[in-house]
């Protein structure tokens, strides 16, 4: 009877774990969450906290039994070290637990900046069911927020925020909303629209302490403002979890290296979602923490750790969509770069489209309020088919793009 060790219960280790059941019903499957509770989605934590959704609504499977009909073992436990040539885990609480086959799905944790006052009370982040307890008793309507970071994570918590009533400022470091999302006239597009909802937007500030001002907070700028604050929360980024890996023998980049088996260094252990670095549609490998990558990668892996080499991973797109407010805004593929460009900008009509082409290949873009535009966009970046005669047409008007892609996928089938 195989053993397969499951570490990490987000969406690639909760189906990495029903698929190995499927494929090899009488193996032993041991599910590790470190966290305690019935694994969850983060990804509906803003849900969460706006009332959308309860705690029982973020559960990745709803069924209270569901680990117990699957023959899941589901322990709460924490990984700190592993021993891939004898093939055993170190818990930090439970001892060791021996395997066969080990997927790693742990994930990523959010960064701190480094500022004094950061672990003060009413300092948080947004990334676990813990932290959103704590931030929904504090985002209560009227209070003072003050949001250090307008990434993807923070633009996601943002919407959350405001629909809560509260009064809040974000502040971010780079010149732009969302810098590695947007250019710079598609993050001009985002702060206006966020300013006209009522929320002060800060580029190009940093935070140079915390301070606690009797009950309240204080959030110290490098330009010497003080932003008084009932809450806090940081979205300054996040790391794959790969510490425990040191001395494991486990080639590591910013995440866990894989291949397109998702097997890492060992041929034992495998990877998966938000710490695998693997396969990327642009060439090389990437960490793309994104819900459909890690689903799909636990798929793969599951398959490969029960017969190794049977389905390949073609390679992860690095695309983000993100809605704020009612604006939405997208990006795909290598939208930075390309041998051109094709951009159209309705700044008034708060839209703007950015086509990168190699060649006469789209390798990536940007799409904000192009709603309409989205699948074909990713579809034609994803099937890397070239577009012909088409590249004229997009030049003179990029909207045609979903023209442009059934006329080429269709003539490639």
């Amino acid at each position: 009877m195989t053993r397969h060790l499951v570490v990490g219960a987000g969406p690639a280790g909760v189906t990495a774990c029903e698929t190995l059941r499927r494929l090899d019903p009488h193996a032993s499957i041991t599910l590790l969450a470190g966290e305690s509770g019935d694994p969850y989605a983060r990804m509906a934590i803003p849900y969460l906290l706006t009332g959308a959704v309860d705690e029982q609504g973020t559960r990745l499977r709803r069924e209270a039994d569901f680990y117990e009909r699957q023959g899941i073992e589901l322990r709460h436990d924490r990984l700190v070290a592993v021993d891939p040539a004898v093939g055993t885990a170190r818990l930090e609480v439970g001892g060791t637990l021996p395997f066969d086959r080990l997927l790693l799905a742990t994930g990523a944790t959010p960064l701190k900046p480094p500022v004094p006052g950061i672990d003060l009370p009413g300092v948080e982040s947004c990334w676990s069911l813990e932290d959103a307890r704590a931030i929904a008793g504090r985002a209560v309507d009227g209070s003072r927020v003050v949001l250090i970071g307008a990434g993807f994570i923070g633009c996601i918590i943002l919407e959350s925020l405001v629909r809560c009533g509260v009064r809040l400022t974000v502040v971010e470091r780079g010149a732009r909303m969302v810098p590695r999302m947007l250019d710079e006239s598609a993050g001009g597009l985002l702060r206006r629209w966020c300013e006209e909802k009522g929320i002060r937007v800060l580029t190009d500030h940093t935070v140079t302490a915390i301070e606690t001002d009797r009950d309240a907070l204080r959030v110290v700028l490098g330009s010497g403002e003080r932003l008084p604050a009932d809450l806090v929360i940081t979205a300054t980024g996040v790391r794959s979890n790969i510490d425990f890996l040191e001395g494991s023998g486990i080639e590591t980049g910013q995440g866990v290296v894989v291949d397109e088996t998702l097997c890492t260094s060992h041929p034992a252990v495998y990877a998966a979602g938000d710490v695998a670095e693997g396969p990327d549609l642009g060439g090389g490998r990437a960490v793309h923490a994104i819900q459909p990558t890690a689903t799909e990668h636990g798929r793969v892996a599951a398959h490969n750790m029960v017969r190794a080499g049977s389905v390949r991973y073609h390679g992860s797109l690095n695309m983000n969509v993100l809605d704020t407010l009612g604006l939405i805004s997208a990006s795909f593929g290598r939208w930075e770069g390309g041998e051109e460009t094709v951009v159209l900008h309705d700044p008034e009509g708060r839209r703007y489209m950015r086509l990168a082409f190699e060649g006469d290949r789209l390798v990536g873009a940007i799409l904000v309020g192009h709603t309409d535009h989205v699948g074909a966009v990713r579809g034609l970046i994803e099937s890397g088919c070239p577009l012909g005669g088409w590249m004229e047409r997009l030049r003179r008007d990029p909207t045609r793009i979903a023209e442009a892609y059934l006329a080429t996928t269709r003539a490639v089938a």
